[in-house]
């Protein structure tokens, strides 16, 4: 278990929340940030890559404001849309590669590390996230025994989001079990809202459902054998966990919409589609951040009128306690790798993190951040559960795999999961479809 760690001062977050609404006020527009008049880093430009669109990219550049505040360097987010692997390569190819990136997949970052992209952690980044991350964050970071990625932003990624609203409208409590989680989006839908807006648009949504599945039913060290490929996608294990993502899939009570609408979702419009003003589902399936979507776009209070419960026990197993994150990585192929690294180093420390965690939609592993940052109780339990589940955390298995499998849109296991949601009929055949790609990605 992850050890609670000191707290940050009180005073630094206060001068942080200060920072913010100042910067707030003043910041530039376009994706850019101005640089401050001096500053160490004053007329240098630091590019930053990464997945976030929406209420995440404008709070992740609230801490860019404040990297600028501090050195004087001017800051671009470039959105790099889900395949980070294909981005980065084309960027890197055209000469025109950013200084830092946000990888959200831990397959992608061993991927640029095999490469030779990316620049070793300084010391002083090293150490700051030593003295702040657990240990399992570094060895997630970790390429062949060197640091590359330093941990920024985590996901819970077991806990299912609900409008409070349409549990009470149909005399539904939270569910304790899958079974009754699916008997629970039953009568949801009987009293007149199905029971789960699903995302199947993103690809990466559905490998969510199925690794919660998977690691409460079949347990830890299966799910360890599975993400290294060590195990095959035609085991048994892998067989009954899709037969029981199919129960859900083939049933139009529970998907809002059925298989078609599922398939035209992202996840944005997901949260919209429980949270929004038209409401048409009673529950969202995905992570902690479910909820800063619901706070920034919907106006809905998190704890009040959206709230959530732990993803279910399967079949008897354990709750499931899934993780993800993004990395930090700076490319040596960037203009300015060295400024990119300062910002890394302005990363690893609490004061980053409580900035964005004050702005809502954001866990940090770093067990530094001062609980009060958070701005609600919802996400301040969140994070806790996130910090002291420590080295017991389960890291999202996609994301541990090569991107050609786990993290490229339209191919591996998120064309393959689409293809099922649309016909979850034979889960054996979907198995040895992922297999098959698995082999090829894996190399084994």
């Amino acid at each position: 278990m992850r050890r609670p760690a000191k707290t940050a001062r009180r005073t630094a977050l206060t001068a942080a929340t200060a920072l913010v609404l100042a910067l707030t006020a003043t910041a530039c527009g376009g994706g850019t940030t101005g640089p401050a008049s001096g500053g160490e880093l004053s007329g240098q430009t630091v590019t930053v890559a990464g997945v976030w669109t929406g209420s995440e990219q404008k709070n992740f550049k609230k801490v860019l404001d404040a990297f600028t505040a501090k050195t004087g360097a001017k800051t671009v987010f470039v959105p790099s849309g889900d395949n980070v692997s294909t981005f980065v390569g084309s960027k890197i190819e055209g000469g025109n590669a950013p200084d830092v990136v946000m990888v959200p997949q831990v397959g992608v970052l061993k991927q640029f590390a095999k490469e030779g992209w990316l620049q070793p952690l300084s010391d002083e980044a090293a150490k700051t996230a030593g003295d702040t991350l657990a240990p399992v964050w570094r060895n997630y970071g970790t390429v062949d025994g060197t640091y590359y990625g330093l941990y920024f932003k985590a996901a819970h990624k077991s806990t299912v989001w609900y409008a409070p609203d349409a549990f009470t409208q149909a005399g539904v409590t939270e569910p304790k079990s899958y079974a009754d989680l699916l008997k629970t989006g039953r009568t949801l839908a009987d009293s007149g809202r199905p029971a789960f807006a699903i995302a199947g648009e993103d690809g990466w949504t559905l490998t969510d459902w199925f690794e919660n599945i998977y690691l409460s039913q079949s347990g830890p060290e299966k799910y360890d054998q599975l993400a290294q490929h060590q195990i095959k996608w035609t085991d048994d294990s892998v067989v009954r966990a899709l037969t029981t993502l199919g129960e859900l899939f083939k049933d139009k009570q529970l998907v809002a919409g059925g298989a078609q609408t599922a398939l035209q979702t992202d996840f944005p419009t997901s949260v919209e589609h429980v949270f929004g003003p038209q409401p048409k589902a009673g529950m969202v399936y995905e992570g902690d951040f479910v909820g800063g979507v619901a706070k920034d776009q919907f106006g809905k209070t998190p704890g009040k009128d959206a709230k959530f419960f732990p993803f279910p026990a399967v079949d008897g197993g354990k709750a499931p306690v899934v993780s993800g994150g993004d990395a930090a990585v700076v490319l040596k192929q960037g203009k300015n790798p060295k400024a990119g690294m300062e910002l890394l180093e302005f990363l690893a420390g609490p004061e980053a993190a409580a900035i964005w965690a004050g702005a809502g939609g954001f866990l940090s592993p770093n067990g530094k951040v001062d609980p009060a940052a958070y701005a609600d109780d919802t996400t301040r339990s969140t994070a806790r559960s996130l910090v002291d589940a420590g080295d017991s955390v389960r890291f999202d298995m996609s994301d541990q795999a090569p991107a050609a499998f786990g993290g490229t849109k339209g191919a591996g296991e998120w064309k393959i999961l689409q293809d099922f949601l649309r016909d979850p009929s034979d889960p054996q055949g979907t198995a040895a479809k992922l297999e098959a790609e698995a082999a090829k990605a894996y190399g084994n």
